[in-house]
């Protein structure tokens, strides 16, 4: 193309990026095909010119060379979309012009026929648990503030024996059927109607407690049933518990859950690990310790000649798993070395040591 890219858009060559844009705009709105007046020739030519001037790297090339190196010269003739990069159509509009969206054009080309059921906004909480309720599972209340399904007319809208009417809107057909307008051509579309939430009838009279909508914002009781074995930082989801919206279906509820360490016991998959305190003496000969794991009293052997870091395993004693089984308790030996011997203890030790001890 032998045209001035510059000459057509009327800016000189030192014109900033912003200056080249609003003369685009200006002109593209003035040729545009579908306006009365329109010329598509000019309006190809001047899509063509912005595609390059707008862009630094074609425009280098353009001013260096007279032509373009790199791709999206010929945008408004073959170039596909090229020649209407970082450009917002929707601006085209003014009184008695036309108005469009490129992501609603493309939606309605290729799923203008599909009916999508509408979906109420999921809801995240966080929860915080003890340790022994994490290990055993436990059921928890929540108050949680969101839009619910009106429990007076249960979703109608429609006062108790209200009677329920066409709408007016869609003519109860729950659909209307849109046509725009583009630089692509006509597109029709088919979208919910908002006045029916799709329903296609509206009642006669209103529902007083939630003005007709079907659904009230207020407080909501909810029940958590925290599983046995959950971990710090998981998620329980809650089919439904989310926002209700009219005409479709409610969101999710997400519980994060939030575990306080206990202060001997820590979780290591379906066993529970404690550190345990030892005396020498009971280290060399042998003891019985008393354990209390999570209210549960425990009679644990320490065996004699027990080794510093040694794991004693209780089977049965961890987490509950499938099948009503429990992992295990693993309790890892420390023993404590006394830090100050009185005169008779270092006799004792002395005579251990001729022991070979």
């Amino acid at each position: 193309m032998n045209d001035d890219y510059y000459k057509i858009l009327g800016v000189e060559k030192n014109t900033s990026k912003e200056e080249i844009k609003q003369a685009f705009r200006k002109l593209a709105h003035k040729y545009h095909p579908d306006k009365k007046g329109g010329d598509e020739a000019m309006f190809k030519k001047v899509s063509e010119a912005y595609s390059v001037l707008s862009d630094d790297k074609k425009r280098a090339e353009y001013d260096a060379y007279g032509r373009v190196f790199s791709g999206g010269a010929q945008g408004g003739a073959n170039g596909g979309f090229g020649g209407f990069e970082g450009f917002d159509f929707s601006q085209f509009s003014e009184q008695g012009g036309f108005e469009f969206d490129l992501g609603d054009i493309f939606g309605d080309f290729f799923g203008s026929q599909r009916r999508k059921t509408k979906r109420g906004n999921d809801i995240v909480i966080d929860l915080q648990i003890d340790f022994k309720d994490s290990i055993f599972g436990v059921e928890r209340k929540v108050f949680v503030t969101k839009n619910s399904v009106c429990d007076i007319c249960n979703g109608s809208g429609a006062k108790e024996g209200s009677e329920m009417e066409i709408c007016s809107v869609c003519n109860g057909n729950g659909q209307i059927h849109e046509t725009k307008k583009s630089i692509l051509g006509t597109f029709s579309s088919v979208k919910s109607c908002d006045h029916c939430n799709g329903s296609g009838r509206v009642p006669k009279t209103k529902c007083s407690n939630c003005r007709g909508a079907g659904i009230k914002k207020e407080q909501s009781e909810i029940k958590i049933n925290v599983p046995a074995g959950i971990n710090d930082g998981e998620m329980i989801r809650m089919s439904g518990e989310g926002e209700a919206i009219a005409g479709g279906i409610s969101g999710d509820l997400y519980v994060k859950i939030h575990i306080s360490k206990h202060e001997s016991l820590r979780k290591e998959g379906n066993n529970l690990v404690m550190n345990l305190n030892v005396k020498l003496t009971d280290a060399l000969m042998g003891s019985d310790y008393n354990v209390d794991v999570l209210g549960e009293k425990i009679k644990l052997k320490i065996p004699a000649g027990v080794s510093f870091g040694e794991i004693l395993r209780m089977k049965g004693m961890g987490v509950p798993v499938v099948g009503g089984k429990r992992g295990d308790l693993l309790a890892k030996i420390n023993i404590q070395m006394p830090n100050k011997l009185s005169r008779k203890t270092k006799q004792l030790v002395e005579e251990l040591k001729k022991e070979g001890i």
